[in-house]
């Protein structure tokens, strides 16, 4: 598969849900959503997951969670996001199967060896690229050469910048190597997600991606 080079982060907010921006994000030329909540009970999750992941089947969209591989699973996504502290990959590929979407979070070269040697990610979120209060214990922020030296040793699996992008970051992002970049905040304005935001971002990657394709 081929994945999209721009992967667009739902947020936890107080009037928007996350089916609602999901939808704002495919209306605007998204073609792939994560699913991302820091605040809701699983339950309330779940029911989140389900509704957005209906959303991107409408448009055709990927959709993936973010740390769950079992909402994942009951919400019948194309795949799960993993952190550090998450379940592992492999027992997320017991649990998903083999045509499931795996990713996983790359902090450091450390991080990118072990991601490699492992084998069982489709793809892999590199960052942070720049602060973000996006995200709490923030891992250290990589430099140019840090991060072209980690997209390298992933070697063939792609390779998501993460960590504060905006669209005007894109060429820069894929001069490094990257096969494309996964962007929230940026998505986002006056607390409901901003649809000339979202197609800054996804002109930015479409001419950008011609460029080096």
């Amino acid at each position: 598969m081929i994945l999209p080079r721009l992967q667009c982060l739902t947020t936890d907010l107080s009037d928007v849900s996350h089916a609602e921006q999901t939808r704002v994000f495919c209306e605007a030329g998204a073609s792939w959503v994560q699913i991302r909540s820091k605040s809701l009970s699983f339950s309330e999750y779940l029911i989140a997951a389900q509704t957005s992941a209906r959303v991107c089947q409408e448009f055709g969209a990927l959709f993936i969670v973010n740390d769950s591989p079992e909402i994942a699973l009951r919400a019948q996504a194309d795949g799960v996001h993993l952190g550090s502290n998450d379940l592992s990959p492999k027992l997320a590929r017991e649990i998903l199967g083999s045509k499931v979407l795996i990713g996983g979070t790359v902090n450091s070269m450390a991080d990118a060896e072990v991601l490699v040697a492992d084998g069982v990610c489709d793809y892999a979120g590199v960052g942070p690229f720049r602060y973000t209060g996006t995200k709490q214990n923030l891992a250290p922020v990589l430099d140019s050469e840090e991060l072209r030296s980690i997209i390298l040793s992933l070697g063939t699996i792609p390779s998501f910048l993460i960590g504060g992008l905006e669209p005007e970051d894109v060429g820069n992002v894929l001069s490094f190597g990257a096969h494309g970049l996964a962007a929230c905040n940026a998505l986002f304005e006056d607390g409901k997600p901003s649809t000339c935001g979202i197609r800054r971002f996804v002109d930015a990657v479409n001419s950008s991606a011609t460029l080096v394709a």
